[in-house]
C-alpha cells in the first residue's frame, strides 16, 4: 500500500485578475490546475535559481592551479571557431 504525502503547508498569494487569467490559462494548457501549476513553476524557478548561486571552496594549492588555469594561454580550438562561425539554424 502506497502512501501520497499529504499537503499541509498552505501558500496563499494575492494576485490581480490579468494575472490570475493568465497562470489559470496556462495551467489549462497543460491540464494542470491553478495550484498545481503555481506550485510546480514556483519549485522549477527556486530550483533554478539555487543552482546558479555558486560556492567554491579550495585550499590554496587548489586554488593556485584554478587561477594557473585561467591565466594559461588559450589553446586553438578548430572545432569550437567552426562551429561559432556557422549560421544558427533559425537563421538560415
Amino acid at each position: 500500500m502506497s502512501t501520497l504525502p499529504h499537503k499541509v503547508a498552505p501558500i496563499n498569494i494575492r494576485a490581480l485578475e490579468g494575472q490570475r487569467a493568465l497562470i489559470d490559462k496556462a495551467a489549462s494548457s497543460l491540464n494542470k490546475t491553478r495550484s498545481d501549476f503555481m506550485l510546480e513553476v514556483a519549485c522549477q524557478a527556486a530550483e533554478n535559481i539555487l543552482l546558479d548561486l555558486r560556492l567554491f571552496l579550495a585550499d590554496d594549492a587548489a586554488f593556485s592551479a584554478f587561477q594557473a588555469q585561467l591565466d594559461a594561454p588559450v589553446v586553438e580550438n578548430e572545432k569550437l571557431h567552426y562551429l561559432l562561425n556557422q549560421k544558427s539554424p533559425w537563421n538560415k
